[in-house]
């Protein structure tokens, strides 16, 4: 059977770190999804998936991970029973994470002011580099070994 899930998104608050009683590193946090599609004039909704990470994977989600950042993680869907105060079941899905990844440039992030990420700055041409001799040369447009 497949179950692969692929999600990309906001976290809605810092991970949170966790350990098993034997000693099993594990973090969970939401990420906020917003829908591509939307009718005219309708608000754009967002879905709220709960991700859960393990071992090595939560170590470095509970560390790198900030509330705001668009992150992306890659794992299966997971049904989970439970019952409420009253004696009801209930269930719950979440993504079990295998993989988590940043998914914008830090700068980018907002919250790099908080974590005091100096801006991007784009790298300076010296004035030789922009004079130098370009080694590429031009094709005639009428070139017919072109795919395009």
């Amino acid at each position: 059977m497949l179950n692969k899930a692929i999600l990309m998104g906001r976290l809605t608050k810092d991970p949170e770190l966790r350990r098993t009683q034997s000693g099993l590193s594990v973090t969970s946090f939401t990420l906020a999804i917003d829908r591509d599609f939307g009718g005219k004039g309708e608000e754009k909704q967002t879905d709220f998936i709960d991700i859960v990470c393990w071992r090595n994977t939560a170590d470095f989600t509970a560390k790198w991970f900030h509330k705001g950042q668009l992150v992306a993680v890659a794992g299966r869907i997971q049904q989970r029973k439970w019952q409420d105060k009253e004696g009801n079941n209930r269930y719950s899905f979440e993504v079990i994470a295998d993989e988590a990844h940043f998914a914008e440039r830090r700068s980018d992030s907002p919250t790099a002011e908080k974590y005091d990420v100096p801006p991007r700055t784009e790298p300076s041409m010296s004035a030789p580099a922009m004079n130098a001799p370009s080694t590429f040369a031009e094709l005639d447009e009428d070139d017919g070994e072109l795919p395009f």
